[in-house]
């Protein structure tokens, strides 16, 4: 019986393992039994392939098939799955060898070499193996250090070079089965830095006048109100094109380069216009004038006046700001100082961060340092957001259950600042009843059963408690030294402190925030106090004492227990000796105890090991790399916030402004004297295009500058989506 397939679609076709092929004339026949099913020309192998594929898809197996048309099992498997996923466009295949790379297409190759564009690059447009443009055009040199002329805007006056001739127009590309348009004999691309002609379907820029970048999405970052403000012209001491290299820098890393180093997987050419450079410049000219730039900026003032311009910016209203400690490993060969590494449970050598992010989750300030704890780290990071936030602001921290200790309790209390934790295990009993509120939350109503009381901390004082029940249990307990706030708003702003976690997250794996900055270290005399070995000693000796002393004790009691021992003998002989050695532990106590407690417990490293040194990275060159970094990160997440006014999605609105719209969108770059505009290429998902849209509308209507640079951007929307 034929297969139910096979039934359903040909009515009385014969079994299907009747299938023959007849070729006579030229002509190929397929039957199965007496019914003829495909009939072409012997050597059309595209209508064989859709015979292959129909044939399977109508219930005959692949082994049939294969051995009725003389293919390999494989074969015909591989032609069944292409008409699955890509239809006739992935069984019609062009026939031939690619078109001959001419010596105008080399010329252009040469053209792009020159002007520092990569040997993959070049492979990638001529259509070649990247070996093939080695061979023909021998090995690429090495970038010289670039001069300082060459730091002005492209388009501007002081570009110091002349402007390129436009490319020709191309011709309408033939449409290759299900490969896209077939690349021309000719060679018709436009060369880097010209505008290519017709831009997204509609008329561009006039030609030669703009630079195309595939990263001119990454534009969109300037419009962060206040984003650098004069921070970097300040970092750069006043120098135009010293805060240009700063912003080209902050704008690769929101490119996605973790470190300096990664820069140069970005193309020169394309991504220096995104800060008004005419390239970026190589490696060797990049870390020597980072270098100069940071060694010459005092690393406090920087950070102070980036806290400043953050909350200029976006002023948090809440009032509420999160602190917690980052450790950063280092795996290098210097003796760095260790601290405990709770990614990997365990302690390694690094360096220890306390970041503050505001209740939305962007980062005001921060402070690096040795390992340490946040009793230690957060007097220097209040002291930091103190000098950004306006005089007289309420101010509260929330934190987690590493900083819930009265130390840190005791240092806000002493200057004005609130503050707000979990508490640390194990939990109290509450003294209260559970109070039943109705809340709404997304839309929901829900009940939760809470306490409010007022609680003693040792060593700290007052303060007020809030306890969480779910079905009758203690779930939670929160600490704050604000006794007239709001307890569901209490529980909102705890539940936000995981904004911080995910800053740190998120921070760390698009910014590079666990990066090393700088390989350079002073190595100093180790002077931080650590524990002293001879006092661990002395601890052993008084616990070996105790137990002695404890023996002794056990075993008078043991005596005087025994019925197998006459009453005498106790008296007489055993109890006095047994007496004399509890004495004898007892003394041996009392000289370990004082031998014990005349050893410091603490001492520096040096008096312990007068060998013991540490390395000292350098802070400003963390400092300013760290700037340039959250500079990055502040833009993107405000960048984000402002699409999701317009697109609505809660769950991939920064995913899509990261990889989409920043990462993902090409454009042009027109600098013309008076202003700077950017023509981006529309997204192919209509939401985003629309979104991205009213969202250029919300930036034109003020429009920002580049550091340095007092032209205004203006942005806008190419008609089509393709280039």
């Amino acid at each position: 019986m034929p297969s139910a397939a096979a039934s359903a679609i040909l009515e009385g076709m014969p079994d299907a393992a009747d299938l023959r092929v007849l070729r006579s004339d030229g002509v190929t026949w397929i039957f199965a039994g007496k019914t003829a099913l495909f009939r072409f020309a012997g050597g059309d192998s595209a209508m064989r392939n859709i015979a292959v594929a129909a044939l399977r898809q109508i219930g005959f197996s692949g082994t049939q098939v294969a051995a009725a048309l003389g293919l390999t099992t494989n074969y015909v498997a591989t032609l069944h799955q292409r008409g699955q996923r890509d239809g006739t466009a992935g069984l019609v295949r062009a026939r031939g060898r690619p078109r001959t790379v001419t010596e105008e297409d080399w010329q252009f190759a040469r053209q792009w070499r020159g002007e520092g564009v990569r040997d993959a690059e070049i492979a990638r447009r001529l259509g070649v193996q990247q070996s093939t443009v080695l061979r023909r055009l021998g090995p690429a040199r090495v970038q010289g250090e670039l001069e300082l002329e060459e730091a002005a805007a492209p388009g501007g006056p002081a570009a110091g070079r002349e402007e390129q001739p436009p490319g020709p127009e191309p011709e309408a590309l033939p449409e290759r089965d299900g490969q896209g348009p077939e690349q021309p004999g000719p060679a018709p691309r436009p060369e880097p830095g010209v505008v290519p002609p017709g831009f997204g379907g509609s008329p561009g820029p006039a030609p030669g006048s703009g630079v195309f970048s595939r990263y001119a999405g990454a534009m969109l970052l300037h419009a962060y109100p206040g984003r650098a403000g004069e921070i970097l012209p300040d970092a750069a001491g006043g120098e135009a094109r010293e805060a240009a290299l700063l912003s080209a820098v902050s704008m690769c890393f929101a490119l996605g380069a973790a470190t300096a180093e990664q820069v140069k997987h970005l193309a020169p050419a394309e991504a220096g216009p995104l800060a008004g450079l005419a390239a970026l410049p190589s490696l060797r000219s990049l870390r020597p004038r980072l270098a100069a730039v940071a060694d010459r900026t005092d690393p406090l003032e920087l950070q102070a006046a980036f806290a400043a311009a953050m909350l200029a910016a976006s002023p948090e209203t809440s009032g509420v700001y999160y602190v917690d400690d980052h450790f950063v490993p280092y795996a290098g060969a210097k003796p760095v100082a260790k601290g405990w590494n709770n990614k990997r449970g365990r302690a390694e050598r690094g360096r220890g961060d306390t970041h503050v992010t505001t209740a939305d989750g962007r980062a005001v300030c921060f402070v690096t340092g040795e390992p340490s704890g946040l009793s230690v780290t957060l007097p220097k990071a209040r002291a930091e957001l103190a000098k950004a936030v306006p005089p007289g602001t309420p101010v509260m921290l929330g934190f987690d259950r590493g900083g819930a200790y009265p130390a840190v309790f005791a240092h806000c209390r002493d200057n004005n600042v609130h503050w707000v934790t979990y508490r640390r295990a194990p939990l109290t009993i509450p003294a209260m009843l559970p109070v039943l509120t109705v809340i709404t939350v997304n839309g929901r109503t829900r009940t939760i059963a809470w306490a409010d009381e007022t609680v003693q901390l040792k060593d700290y004082g007052e303060a007020r408690q809030l306890t969480l029940f779910e079905h009758g249990r203690v779930v939670l307990q929160v600490l704050t030294s604000d006794f007239g706030a709001c307890p569901a708003a209490l529980l909102g702003w705890l539940k936000s402190r995981w904004r911080e976690e995910n800053y740190l997250k998120y921070a760390a794996a698009n910014y590079g925030i666990d990066k090393i900055c700088d390989y350079a270290a002073g190595i100093e005399t180790n002077t931080k106090i650590t524990d002293n070995p001879a006092r661990k000693e002395g601890n052993a000796a008084v616990r070996e004492a105790e137990k002695n002393l404890a023996a002794a004790e056990r075993g008078l009691a043991v005596l005087l227990a025994d019925p197998a021992i006459t009453p005498a003998d106790k008296n007489a002989r055993l109890i006095p000796a047994a007496e004399q050695a509890i004495a004898a532990a007892r003394r041996k106590l009392d000289s370990a105890k004082k031998a014990r407690d005349a050893i410091p417990a603490k001492l520096p490293a040096n008096q312990i090991d007068p060998q013991a040194q540490v390395a000292l990275l350098r802070t400003g060159r963390r400092g300013l790399q760290m700037v340039l970094r959250l500079l990055a990160h502040n833009a993107e997440h405000w960048l984000s916030d402002q699409l999701n006014a317009y697109l609505h999605d809660d769950d991939e609105y920064r995913a899509i402004t990261r990889q989409i719209i920043i990462r993902g969108t090409a454009g042009i770059i027109v600098f013309a004297p008076e202003t700077i505009t950017v023509t981006l290429q529309r997204p192919a998902e209509p939401r985003v295009a629309r979104a991205l849209a009213l969202l250029i509308d919300q930036v034109n209507a003020a429009p920002p500058r580049m550091p340095g640079d007092t032209r205004p951007l203006t942005y806008q929307l190419t008609a089509s989506p393709a280039i």
